[in-house]
């Protein structure tokens, strides 16, 4: 296209461009859902939201390089996310906004129904709440005699590696909660969800202190990005 001696037509194009390019994006959404887009695609329909005047593919694009995937971008700390030139902090509140919108939709399947009878949507919450946090957390979810949620608590948060762990101070807090039962829950930066020596020893003494006080220790469950383990599901306690 020709420009004036102003530059317009020029600057109006890559107007016409940018704006096409968001109405087939969302258009293509529209018609056939997440699943028809790509991850740095569907990154790009939320920063429209959060950018409305520039063309946000090779910042999506950077995004999903850096971090890894959709999830880990939303999940990521705004520390890290920061250091992305071209994010405001805007844009970063609008991350944490759809990550906490997510956690609060599988947690409504958590709360509603028996958690031993929805096995899966214990399984969604704790991958959407914990899978990509870049430190390792101890969770809790703490169940009455229906086995439904009464409480879930992060009770300590650690390193890269390692959390402490306080197995009297569970049962304890399971005692001023009335819990009959509980499920341990932690994650696994690194990736592999495979129990450490140290994941059984603190699980076996936890389920030993318990049992003796009339509560249920359900299973041990660690969380990581590439899966999840079971320690009852191992046999390992």
């Amino acid at each position: 296209m020709k420009k004036n001696k102003n530059g317009f037509e020029e600057a109006n194009s890559a107007v016409n461009h940018a704006h096409g390019h968001r109405s087939r994006l969302k258009s293509r959404f529209m018609k056939s859902g997440a699943d028809a887009l790509a991850e740095y695609e569907l990154l790009e329909l939320l920063l429209f939201r959060s950018i409305p005047r520039r063309d946000t593919k090779p910042l999506a694009k950077q995004l999903i390089s850096t971090f890894g995937s959709f999830a880990e971008v939303l999940s990521a700390s705004p520390e890290r996310l920061q250091e992305t030139k071209g994010l405001g902090q805007s844009t970063i509140t609008d991350f944490q906004i759809v990550k906490a919108s997510a956690a609060a939709l599988v947690s409504g399947e958590v709360h509603k129904k028996p958690l031993l009878g929805s096995w899966s949507s214990v399984i969604d919450y704790c991958r959407t709440v914990m899978a990509f946090e870049d430190k390792e957390q101890f969770r809790i979810l703490f169940l009455d005699k229906k086995n439904k949620l009464i409480k879930d608590e992060v009770q300590q948060v650690g390193t890269v590696d390692h959390t402490p762990v306080y197995p009297r101070e569970v049962v304890k807090r399971a005692l001023e909660l009335s819990a009959t039962a509980i499920i341990l829950v932690h994650n696994h930066p690194s990736g592999d969800p495979t129990p450490s020596k140290a994941d059984i020893e603190m699980t076996k003494t936890i389920n030993e202190i318990a049992m003796s006080l009339g509560i249920t220790v359900h299973d041990h469950i660690i969380i990581a990005k590439d899966g999840h383990a079971s320690l009852k599901g191992l046999k390992l306690f």
